[in-house]
């Protein structure tokens, strides 16, 4: 499990004085809840980058005072014009305790579906699960190889060990679709004229049309689009 760790403070006032202080120094305030008590703090605010600013699922290790607190990302907040992160808040992690996080996704292999024109569209790229701390992992592996034309992964076909998933069983995930390419072939009709039908005879004066080219057969294509990890 990749962790993190942070140099922290502890808050001695909590008013909003005391906060817009702290921010004006650059700083950001947080909570660590889940404890016997909450912990008020701050660090500097390029402190939370590595955690904040990522897709990748990570433990962070705030050290405040003496003490040191094993933690996970519960809620941000952020400044409406300027987009900086003004509150953290983190959850401590209780070896007895079940915790709830959102892991991302890590899609491996090559779907047949694709191999044979499809095109892989991703659903999902994270769930949200609960489990033991000591279950915690950094991201959740989903094997696409045997996904099919035309067919879904679900949340149910997910094998998640000691995960239990949250989200709805029912949700695709990823799925492979037919391409533009191969949708047009299939649902365009052939171009024959109708029984009986005749030509309109061109107007008197006017030049004979020209005989069409051959037409070109379009080819098929295949495109390939990988997997990419903040939305179950």
């Amino acid at each position: 499990m990749k962790t993190i760790t942070i140099e922290g403070q502890l808050r001695s006032e909590t008013g909003r004085r005391a906060t817009r202080q702290l921010r004006s120094e650059e700083n950001v305030p947080g909570v660590i809840y889940g404890g016997p008590q909450n912990i008020n703090f701050y660090a500097p605010e390029t402190a939370f980058n590595n955690l904040v600013y990522t897709p990748e699922f990570q433990v962070a290790e705030v050290r405040v005072g003496d003490k040191t607190y094993r933690c996970v990302l519960k809620d941000l907040q952020f400044e409406p014009v300027t987009d900086k992160l003004t509150h953290i808040d983190l959850l401590e992690l209780s070896e007895n305790k079940k915790v709830t996080v959102t892991l991302p996704i890590e899609y491996v292999g090559q779907p047949v579906g694709v191999k044979g024109g499809g095109r892989l569209v991703i659903k999902m790229k994270s769930l949200k699960v609960k489990t033991l701390p000591k279950y915690l992992q950094e991201k959740i592996e989903v094997n696409i190889d045997d996904l099919e034309l035309n067919k879904n992964i679900r949340v149910e076909d997910v094998k998640a060990g000691n995960l239990e998933i949250m989200n709805s069983p029912r949700i695709p995930i990823a799925s492979v679709v037919t391409t533009r390419v191969l949708l047009k072939e299939e649902t365009a009709p052939a171009a024959a004229p109708a029984a009986g039908a005749t030509t309109a005879a061109p107007a008197a004066g006017a030049p004979a049309a020209a005989t069409p080219a051959a037409a070109t057969p379009e080819k098929k294509g295949s495109e390939k689009k990988g997997a990419e990890k903040k939305g179950k």
